[in-house]
């Protein structure tokens, strides 16, 4: 048990109530980690971002954490919102990574490209509402649905951009599960949606007639987590990447006829079935988290993200049509960390930074996942994929 003597003792991070910002407070706490631990961070100290652009996006500064960013492209994307061809910056750790996404690239664009469309965009808080018992519940279900209108009010006056679509309910005992859905502009909208939604909740609070209480999240909004809910219902974005892949370029870049592609992909469709997974392709994770770190989102949405539907087929010309579903994409292009430094040039180089852009974003993340599909379906059938892996990215010599 620790005693109050031992937690006056304990060693505090530096800190600098009027000015934490500024890279002589940064020094400060590294020296400080010096002391405590021995650990030398030369190279977390060598940084080109201003300290003081970083309120609101982290705490206790000591530095940056250099991950290196490689390119892949171009990739031609035929989208509503996404036109022409795109040099992709992916930030990664892992050899053979943008060799990869870079090849289901070219195979992508010399069939000519990937169409794109955002079919539906919803962010949601979840707030769970107790009554005394299941028909008060649902009396207080009713109340809602009549009062709708004032509700989004009250949601609405919080924001300049969030949009309260409408309330999903779901009814558990005496509980009453209330989705509020919004849009919510360019921006991600988490923090946005929460905000909203407590100024609802207050409300309702105060004027049902009726004794209640609520917990801001019941859980149904999945925050970073992922749910079948979402798949079926959305969360952020849900954006389709479709492409006609030739069959003559199939063959000549990834060494495959679309018949084998097309009987591997029913074989892994039964396994993803098997496995109870999120995504019945390969993943989409590894496109998206390279994306994300680059253009400053909130990397731990891939948990959500990443879920994936994959629909093919053949065609009578011998082509192949493949599609990739991503049904709670969650991105943005202004707010959080998309305003730093070297994440504002990753989305400027997609032309993507800032208001009027998000939708263009997202169809890009979604053309890139497809890349990753194609090039890792096939990698996998003509046993290129650990091959590539021992020769770039994997079993190095140690090196310091």
């Amino acid at each position: 048990m620790i005693t109050s003597e031992q937690v006056r003792e304990r060693a505090r991070i530096p800190r600098d109530k009027e000015n934490d910002y500024t890279d002589a407070m940064a020094a400060k706490r590294r020296e400080f980690i010096r002391e405590e631990t021995g650990a030398n961070l030369s190279h977390v100290a060598q940084y080109s971002v201003d300290p003081a652009t970083l309120p609101g996006n982290i705490e206790n500064f000591i530095g940056i954490a250099q991950v290196p960013i490689g390119l892949a492209g171009p990739l031609r994307i035929n989208g509503e919102h996404a036109k022409g061809d795109f040099y992709i910056p992916l930030a990664t750790t892992e050899g053979t990574l943008v060799a990869s996404y870079n090849r289901g690239m070219r195979l992508l664009t010399e069939s000519g490209g990937v169409k794109t469309t955002v079919v539906e965009e919803s962010m949601q808080r979840a707030p769970v509402f107790i009554l005394e018992d299941a028909l008060q519940a649902r009396e207080f279900g009713g109340w809602v649905t009549e009062h709708l209108a004032a509700i989004r009010e009250q949601a609405e006056a919080t924001t300049q951009f969030g949009k309260l679509r409408n309330i999903g309910q779901f009814a558990v005992g005496p509980l009453r599960y209330l989705r509020f859905n919004y849009t919510t502009g360019d921006a991600a909208g988490q923090n946005m949606a929460g905000k909203a939604t407590f100024a609802a909740c207050e409300w309702i609070k105060r004027n049902y007639p009726g004794r209640l209480k609520y917990f801001l999240s019941g859980n149904i909004d999945t925050d970073k987590k992922h749910s079948y809910l979402n798949t079926l219902l959305t969360r952020g974005k849900r954006v389709v990447a479709e492409a006609v892949i030739q069959k003559s370029a199939l063959l000549r870049l990834m060494h495959l006829d679309t018949s084998e592609l097309f009987y591997a992909r029913q074989v892994q469709m039964v396994g993803g079935f098997l496995a109870g997974s999120s995504n019945n392709g390969a993943h989409a994770a590894n496109g998206l988290a390279a994306l994300f770190i680059a253009t400053g989102q909130d990397v731990a949405n891939i948990a959500e993200s990443h879920a994936a539907i994959t629909y093919s087929q053949p065609l009578d010309n011998g082509d192949f049509y493949w599609s990739i579903t991503l049904p709670s994409l969650i991105v943005g292009t202004c707010g959080g960390g998309t305003g730093l430094a070297t994440q504002k040039q990753c989305l400027e180089m997609l032309g993507c930074h800032g208001q009027g852009k998000a939708k263009k974003f997202a169809e890009i993340c979604a053309a890139v996942v497809l890349a990753g599909e194609t090039s890792l379906a096939a990698a996998m059938l003509n046993g290129e994929w650990v091959t590539a892996h021992e020769r770039m990215g994997r079993n190095r010599p140690a090196t310091e």
